[in-house]
């Protein structure tokens, strides 16, 4: 059986992941993120409207920056029902769910439009259920962009830049492998440690979207930007699928209805931080980059090969195929 994290089981006792009284239906959600976040903000429209829609019959209680776990211990906290909702990113989602590697292959999508038609059509609709095996149920995708090398002292713009360097990675195969591919190295570095770990040299770069770098302010170590945008890894809205279980058919729909209205909101609010963003860290000095991604996108061939006559090829020439 698998053995939890001590502060898990005690979270058990002490939390309920959907709570209903005599008038309201209380969900929990927890979550990593500042509450500045774009994603944040867009979950807190999630949840206005979803007081609107039901009457104030339903209501999400948002726990933000980490303050019940990281992603995988609120993972683990759906699984085992003590937690009704939280955000992550499908990277960390990849050891639980297999099929969410898929988002860490490089250079996936041909641009947003692509992108958005896969997230939105079939194939994403498909991925968001297929952590029900698993305990979790996705709910919507929100707009994480695209994920850029950053660096300390050597400016990238070709993958030949990247040898000798150490690039913190989410703890993801796919991330792991990415760096790999392209001639650095990773280590796996909690995001909240990494600003403290790129000071003390431990990495000499780590690579996220515009928002995060300038939110977590690791633009005041790092002064050279490089957007190859290399990933477009999504975040995903996960439920507990025994506490979606508990909801009526007419509670499901009211809480699809204000994901939805939440996601075309996140959008928005992810375009304007982008634009803060860049424009803040060039402000304090930052080198923004633009190399040519063809070189970056022929190192990483090999990695596309390392997945044929597995599920995740045959997902890659799926996406690949829609126009």
């Amino acid at each position: 059986m698998k053995r939890f994290p001590v502060f898990v089981l005690v979270a058990l006792m002490i939390l309920t992941g959907c709570r209903t009284t005599t008038k309201i239906t209380i969900l929990k959600l927890a979550h990593a993120l500042d509450i500045t976040h774009p994603v944040h903000k867009g979950m807190v429209v999630m949840a206005e409207r979803l007081e609107e829609l039901s009457g104030g019959r339903m209501r999400v209680d948002i726990y933000p920056s980490g303050q019940l776990g990281n992603e995988r211990e609120l993972i683990e906290m759906l699984q085992i029902g003590s937690l009704a909702m939280t955000k992550v990113s499908t990277a960390p989602l990849e050891s639980f769910v297999p099929e969410m590697q898929i988002f860490g292959v490089p250079y996936l999508f041909r641009n947003d439009a692509h992108r958005w038609k896969v997230l939105n059509g079939e194939i994403g609709k498909r991925l968001l259920l297929d952590g029900q095996d698993y305990l979790v149920r996705g709910l919507c995708y929100y707009d994480a962009g695209s994920r850029s090398f950053y660096t300390k002292k050597i400016p990238v713009n070709t993958p030949d830049d990247l040898h000798g360097l150490k690039f913190r990675v989410m703890k993801s195969i796919t991330s792991t492998e990415m760096v790999k591919s392209l001639g650095g190295d990773s280590q796996a570095i909690p995001f909240g440690e990494l600003y403290t770990a790129l000071q003390q040299g431990v990495v000499d770069g780590a690579e996220n979207n515009p928002p995060s770098f300038y939110l977590s302010r690791h633009y005041e170590v790092c002064k050279y930007y490089s957007l190859d945008e290399h990933t477009s890894v999504p975040d995903i809205l996960l439920m507990s699928t025994s506490v979606w279980n508990r909801l009526s058919e007419q509670e499901q729909t009211w809480l699809q209805q204000a994901v939805d209205s939440s996601v075309v909101a996140q959008r928005k609010f992810w375009k304007e931080a982008v634009e803060e963003a860049m424009t803040v860290v060039q402000e304090a000095g930052v080198k923004v980059l633009y190399p040519d991604k063809a070189p970056f996108r022929e190192k990483v061939k090999t990695m596309y090969e390392s997945y044929r006559g597995t599920p995740i090829y045959d997902l890659i020439q799926e996406i690949t195929a829609v126009q």
